[in-house]
Parts: structure tokens; sequence; C-alpha cells
């Protein structure tokens, strides 16, 4: 059997629930598919997703590094950029960049409240 994978899913470090869920759910639109925490009280470690783009959030110390960039291939990249410019969010106005590279295309780089960056790419 060959080497082959299945997904690849960026381990992101946060140090506050509440923002984490205020930026990833409420802005960027994500659905928290389950977290796990030991007790109410300790560090919790959560999956949030939106269509393919998966993403662990870790209040762990020791997973993941702050400051991590995570380039993300998209389509509908215009699209979300409007989304997010419609929305009442005032820590962060991304604009809309052309894709590294490639005439044409479209990036959008978010930076989380924690200095994690997702830089979101559609190529044509």
């Amino acid at each position: 059997m060959s080497f082959a994978v299945d997904r690849v899913v960026p381990i992101l470090r946060i140090f506050d629930r509440d923002r984490a869920h205020e930026f990833y759910v409420d802005y960027l639109g994500c659905t928290v598919d389950w977290t796990h925490s030991v007790d109410d009280e300790g560090p919790t470690y959560t999956q949030v997703s939106r269509g393919d783009l998966v993403l662990h959030l870790s209040e762990h110390h020791g997973d993941g590094t702050p400051g991590t960039v995570v380039y993300v291939g998209a389509r509908g990249v215009r699209e979300l950029h409007a989304e997010l410019a419609a929305k009442d969010y005032p820590f962060l106005h991304p604009g809309l960049e052309p894709s590294p590279g490639d005439e044409g295309g479209a990036c959008i780089t978010l930076l989380d409240p924690f200095g994690n960056t997702l830089r979101l790419d559609e190529r044509r």
C-alpha cells in the first residue's frame, strides 16, 4: 500500500475560548463540530469547520505555536470577502489582494485574536 493523506488539520493555539468562538464562529462562519475538556475550568480542544476547512483550536500549552500561518487553497474568496465586509466585527477589516503569483486570483489574509494567520487564496 502506498502512502496517502486523507486530511491535514492544523492545530492553532488559542488563549480564550470565548474570543476564539467570536472570531471563528461568529465572524468567519465556522461551526463547532466538537469540544473536549477534562473539566469546566481546564483548557479546551475544539474542532471548527466551514465546508472543507477544518481547524483544531487548542488552549493546551504545547499545542501549536502562536503566530502560525495556515495557507488555505480555496474557491469563492471574493464572495467570502464580501460576506466578511458586511459583518460588524470591529477587530478586523481584511482587504482583498491579488493571489501571490497568479494574476486574476484573489487572497484574503485573516489574523485571529491570538496572532495566527489564515491565508485564504484562490487561484484561477
